[in-house]
């Protein structure tokens, strides 16, 4: 059937009986019609059916001529029918209408009940670059959607230069409810603190825990003693565990002595447990650390407060942090063991005690080679140990995994010429050039470029090397390629 033939039969079905037919030929039209087609659409907008309204309002954003659209389009956009106005909106946005009009239903729609509709207002102002009705704009931050306070968040943003946007925001960041107080504060600048800050010290007691939750954390920022005074009081009387985190991450990072009792209060709590575990670090070590080691062996206590206290207990570097945490570096748990690495990398970073050093290295190079669900992390607890190296060569020799033996290959050093294993390193970095897994091939030539940026040359009896990294330099791997080429420029230019 012919185009001209397509459009006889879509304008007979048109006036059709069957709201269906109709419906269906209106959309037939946008497709294949043409502009003189435009006023049977626009007609048929004041079609007693919905359905065909809607199609309609479709087949005129398909047909794309603005000008029919703009005279029925706002119009639907205000219909009784919730597909009708979505379909209108959509329609009014695709053909860039703009307006008093259009504006103006785009606004009345920031209010619809279906939020498809609402979606939809938001695309259509945000393509305007216009807020329509700023006091439904803001109000939209508190939509149960996030498609929709999502697009209202960035559309004040776009906006925010508006004056009555601004005090919009501001009107909401003191005075809303729920939702959109809180992601009103959330989205405000730091430097609105200030005038906010009588509206912030009540919203530490708000109904809403998300309210109070950015209450906190803004006033958190405020140098002054009643708003510290007034913290203390909100954390001794928080019931919901989010906000209670946040006011313990809060006097955490002040160190503040009130945290203590709050904090053991709220360590049996598995969402504010690891703050809680955090701030106790943090404080004075002869309050916390019995608490502290308490809290670890507690296996009552969520896995993730056990970790955080396994990490806190790393930085605190008290006397027994070492034994405390190497007698569960083997606990079933992974959440707890991450937790324990993590104390124990800070344990090496800080320096540990001569008798300590040799039995973290044997235990952790053992343990490189049995976890495989923290492989980098136990090499990063490694790092610096000198006295796992033996270990950790006879690991790059018999790996039990591609992983292993990429992590083992980056903590051998391989720029210190001085040194009498690294040639043995330099053999097993060159050995791995043409390693299957990736991570290796790339360790291997990191390595490598260890000892050039040391000497300006490739190692000793290595002529094949040369040919191996030109070769990598074509790798499907991008980072591989990356540095098989830095590594190849290094020995062109020679050391620094």
């Amino acid at each position: 059937m012919g185009t001209d033939h397509q459009i006889a039969f879509f304008l007979r079905e048109s006036v059709r009986p069957d709201p269906e037919r109709r419906a269906a030929a209106l959309k037939g039209l946008g497709r294949a019609g043409r502009a003189e087609h435009a006023r049977v659409l626009a007609e048929a907008a004041d079609d007693p059916a919905p359905s065909v309204r809607a199609a309609a309002a479709l087949a005129l954003g398909r047909l794309g001529i603005p000008e029919a659209g703009g005279e029925v389009l706002p119009s639907l956009m205000g219909d009784a029918d919730p597909d009708v106005r979505r379909r209108a909106s959509v329609a009014a946005t695709r053909l860039g209408l703009d307006g008093p009009a259009v504006t103006g239903a785009f606004a009345r729609l920031l209010s619809d009940p279906d939020h498809h509709v609402r979606i939809n207002a938001l695309d259509g102002l945000a393509a305007l670059g216009v807020p329509g009705d700023v006091a439904a704009l803001a109000a939209l931050l508190g939509d149960p959607h996030h498609a929709v306070w999502g697009r209202a968040r960035t559309l004040l943003y776009t906006c925010g230069e508006d004056p009555a946007v601004r005090a919009e925001v501001l009107r909401t960041a003191r005075q809303g409810t729920g939702a959109a107080r809180a992601r009103a504060l959330e989205g405000l600048p730091e430097r609105c603190t200030e005038q906010l800050l009588d509206s912030l010290l009540t919203g530490l007691h708000d109904p809403s825990p998300a309210v109070r939750i950015q209450a906190a954390r803004r006033l958190f920022d405020v140098e002054q003693q009643r708003v510290r005074d007034k913290l203390a009081a909100a954390l001794r009387t928080e019931e919901h565990p989010e906000a209670a985190a946040v006011l313990l991450r809060g006097f955490g990072r002040l160190a503040d002595d009130r945290v203590t009792e709050p904090a053991v209060r709220w360590l049996r709590d598995p969402v504010a447990g690891p703050s809680a575990a955090r701030a106790l670090g943090a404080v004075d070590p002869g309050t916390a650390a019995p608490r502290l080691r308490a809290a670890l062996t507690d296996r009552a206590l969520s896995p993730h407060t056990r970790a955080a206290t396994a990490a806190v207990i790393g930085t605190a570097g008290r006397w027994d942090a070492v034994w405390l945490l190497l007698s569960l570096l083997d606990d079933p748990d992974d959440v707890l063991r991450a937790g324990v690495l993590d104390g124990l990398e800070t344990l090496v970073e800080n320096g540990l005690r001569p008798w300590e050093r040799h039995p973290v290295a044997w235990a952790l190079a053992d343990h490189l080679a049995t976890d495989d669900r923290h492989t980098w992390r136990t090499r990063n607890a490694l790092d610096g140990l000198t006295q796992a190296l033996p270990d950790i060569r006879r690991l790059a020799d018999n790996a039990p995994s591609g992983e292993v033996l990429a992590a083992a290959l980056s903590l051998l050093d391989g720029g210190d010429p001085a040194d009498e294993h690294t040639r043995n390193d330099l053999r097993r970095f060159l050995r791995s050039l043409d390693d299957p897994y990736e991570p290796v091939r790339y360790e291997a030539v990191l390595g490598l470029q260890r000892w050039a940026e040391a000497t300006g040359t490739l190692p000793p009896d290595s002529e094949k090397a040369r040919s191996r990294l030109t070769a990598l330099t074509e790798d499907a791997s991008p980072r591989l390629r990356q540095a098989a080429t830095r590594l190849l420029g290094t020995l062109d230019t020679g050391p620094p």
